[in-house]
């Protein structure tokens, strides 16, 4: 083959290579965070709750769905969604962790759920931080929250816990950092130079002290289960696990993962 010809082909394929790279540098938060995507059942909630809007430092409005138990107790479970869909699609989990003796205050990103704003990593932290003084305000501090992180939302529940000593943490799905996720998902980049939003979670873990329970599908094919068993590895005591074999990216809710998280709530009353 011509050599010159050669040359052009492998300008050409580094031309495109490039391409690719400019293009999902430019899209990567549109890749990322993905507030439309709806792959759920909604179900409807089975318990008396308040829509709230708590206002982040950038006066964006955040749909919120917040049940005050009526014994009126401090315990409350502060959760924080993943990277897909509306805070509808949680409402099965919102019924199930009702059981508990807890207010329960579930939170949409800036971005989701119809409010304004976009995402980014530092924007969902200050999401986080307007959701924990929203809890301060209703005189509910750090050490009578639990929080509850999935997928996406481990990271920033790990960025608050590197903050705050909370009552307890609970992980479902987490990752070490979306570096280590942007590399499975898109090995053929060079991601650790490219991504705006890293989340560096496997640092965290190592500075949250409360009680923390991590829970993780075997067979799941957005967050790869070495990454769970990796956190888990890297948390402190006291630490509880549940890993699953099962597919989908989500741990089911099941009696399996209610026997579970009834053994962590008890670990949390010692």
């Amino acid at each position: 083959m011509n050599i010159s010809l050669i040359i052009k082909i492998i300008i050409i394929l580094c031309l495109l290579y490039i391409g690719v790279v400019a293009f999902v540098y430019l899209k990567q938060r549109s890749l990322l965070y993905l507030p439309g995507v709806d792959n759920y059942e909604d179900e409807r909630l089975i318990i008396n709750t308040n829509q709230v809007f708590i206002q982040n430092k950038d006066g964006d409005d955040l749909r919120s769905i917040f049940f005050k138990h009526p014994n009126s107790i401090k315990t409350t479970l502060l959760m924080f969604h993943g990277n897909a869909g509306p805070i509808e699609n949680r409402f099965y989990k919102v019924n199930k962790l009702s059981k508990y003796e807890q207010n329960i205050l579930l939170i949409s990103w800036r971005g989701y759920s119809g409010n304004s704003g976009k995402p980014t990593e530092q924007g969902l932290y200050s999401d986080a931080e307007a959701a924990i003084q929203w809890l301060k305000n209703q005189n509910i501090l750090p050490k009578n929250i639990i929080i509850y992180g999935e997928s996406l939302g481990t990271a920033v529940a790990l960025e608050m816990a590197s903050k705050y000593q909370f009552k307890g943490i609970i992980l479902e799905a987490p990752f070490t950092s979306m570096i280590d996720a942007a590399k499975h998902h898109y090995p053929y980049l060079p991601v650790s130079w490219m991504l705006k939003d890293k989340f560096l979670s496997s640092f965290k873990i190592k500075q949250n002290f409360s009680a923390i329970f991590i829970m993780h599908a075997k067979g799941d094919e957005v967050v790869p289960f070495w990454m769970g068993e990796k956190m888990y590895e890297m948390a402190n005591e006291p630490k509880m696990k549940l890993f699953i074999d099962e597919n989908k990216h989500l741990v089911t809710y099941d009696e399996n993962l209610m026997n579970n998280m009834d053994n962590f709530y008890n670990l949390l009353k010692r």
